[in-house]
């Protein structure tokens, strides 16, 4: 690759792994993304650093954890982005949707921001903020969908957050968001090169697809949520969370001690036309990069910054650590990038930070953590992540506990949380639904000591590689 390429990251909310066929699933619709992953390199051990929206974002947009960057929930603030490498390298930056930053509607090293931030934000504890979407519904004249809305519907206490959007088709998010950038493919006039990011706000809850798309997974049957467990087994800061899902109706989803088959499976369906949307509108992109003649200049990354239970375990959402939650899809295509590619080593998803960077010829800090892919784009084996790391504190919702931590190491999967003994150990290889806990094993206690002392090395060694960070945000701050 002798150019300089344009990069397109697109990034979605909640959209967990089993989401696209080509990757396995063929119960999800999704010719675009399949023609990705067919013609790219799908990095299938992908593993955010937090299971929710901001803290994970903060992590890929700083490549860094979020106990080095302080992001460790929505709502705290941003200092570092290296977006500003970028811009400092001579691309155009540009945002177009949610990225979920702290001030919302802060530089961050883009020229520009149009931003779209969650699908609802009518709860009184969420800061009032009106953005790009909300202006363009009330132009037109519309009301906006939200929990205030779905409330006044006589199945909202049965639906477990799964309606059909009824105002015109534009205006739905996961439209209107990619159609924006493609608006902005069509009509900026420069000619350097260009980082445009595309935060989608879907498949994240209310699960609002439009009836076409509800329409195409008609009579299908999906793989059921994963119940035969036993809730009790679960430690008590995952149960107080399934009580908070339980008294709160979070993005208009009331979940449900005991649904039925059917009311899961209706779940599902909105979930994955969701996902459908979302794959039309990668096309769409697509045919805006061949319109403006840059398509073979251009890079395409995609990714999620979590996903979703869907009643998986019992759960509601995200805020855990099971894999539902913190493993997502993530794919390179574009010029450079081998084709049909499948790499199953355990990646981070702030990985994606300094891969961006190298591809756009510049240098990553040496202080991030992050660990650039882009070897995986060679011939060489490159080396790789021994293990992969999740942390999440101070949440509004997962408020059971002051901090939890998550390892994964080969088949093992360890979580330990700060203020209880109890804590989870699981066996993905005998075990991949993480039904069984094998914490209080006596057979599993020498690996369960194991890998508690590999997040203690972790946390050691996080603090010595960071201390170039820390210094960058001193010289930042005004004194």
């Amino acid at each position: 690759m002798t150019q300089t390429p344009n990069i397109v990251f697109i990034l979605t909310d909640q959209q967990r792994y089993d989401t696209i066929a080509a990757l396995g699933f063929p119960h999800v619709h999704t010719p675009n993304l399949d023609r990705l992953v067919k013609e790219g390199t799908s990095f299938d051990g992908c593993h955010v650093t937090s299971p929710s929206c901001s803290p994970s974002r903060a992590s890929l947009f700083t490549g860094t954890y979020p106990h080095t960057n302080g992001v460790f929930r929505n709502d705290e603030r941003w200092n570092y982005s290296w977006v500003s490498d970028l811009n400092a390298g001579g691309y155009r930056c540009v945002n177009v949707g949610k990225m979920h930053t702290w001030p919302v509607e802060g530089a961050f090293g883009f020229h520009e921001r149009h931003v779209t931030e969650n699908k609802d934000r009518a709860h009184p504890n969420l800061p009032f903020y009106l953005d790009n979407w909300d202006k363009a519904i009330w132009t037109r004249g519309f009301e906006k969908p939200s929990r205030q809305t779905y409330r006044r519907r006589d199945d909202y206490r049965d639906a477990l957050g799964a309606f059909v959007w009824d105002l015109p088709e534009d205006l739905h998010p996961d439209v209107f968001v990619p159609q924006t950038a493609c608006m902005w493919l069509d009509r900026y006039s420069g000619s350097e090169p260009f980082f445009l990011q595309i935060g989608i706000p879907g498949p994240h809850p209310p699960y609002d697809p439009t009836q076409r798309f509800l329409d195409m997974y008609e009579g299908k049957e999906f793989p059921a949520p994963i119940r035969d467990y036993d809730l009790e087994s679960q430690p008590a800061p995952f149960r107080a969370l399934r009580g908070n899902h339980l008294g709160d109706d979070h993005d208009a989803v009331v979940h449900l001690k005991d649904p039925t088959d059917e009311q899961m499976q209706r779940q599902r369906a909105h979930y994955f036309a969701n996902v459908t949307m979302i794959d039309e509108q990668v096309g769409r992109i697509l045919e805006a990069l061949e319109r403006r003649g840059v398509l073979e200049e251009t890079i395409i990354v995609f990714a999620s910054d979590h996903g979703d239970c869907l009643n998986d375990h019992g759960h509601s959402q995200k805020w855990n650590m099971y894999e539902q939650s913190v493993h997502v899809p993530t794919i390179f295509w574009g010029p450079g990038i081998p084709a049909g590619r499948r790499v199953d080593d355990l990646v981070s998803l702030m990985d994606l930070g300094p891969t961006i960077l190298e591809l756009a010829g510049l240098t990553p800090p040496a202080w991030m953590e992050a660990q650039s892919l882009r070897p995986y784009f060679g011939d060489a084996r490159p080396p790789r992540r021994d293990c992969v790391f999740a942390e999440h504190a101070r949440d509004a919702i997962l408020t059971g506990t002051e901090f939890v931590s998550m390892v994964r190491h080969g088949d093992w999967k360890l979580v330990h949380f700060v203020d209880t003994d109890e804590g989870q150990l699981f066996n993905l290889a005998d075990d991949p639904g993480e039904r069984v806990n094998r914490w209080d094993d006596p057979a599993c206690a020498g690996r369960r000591m194991e890998l508690i002392h590999r997040l203690l090395d972790w946390r050691i060694r996080s603090d010595l590689r960071t201390q170039g960070f820390r210094n960058v945000l001193a010289r930042a701050v005004p004194a």
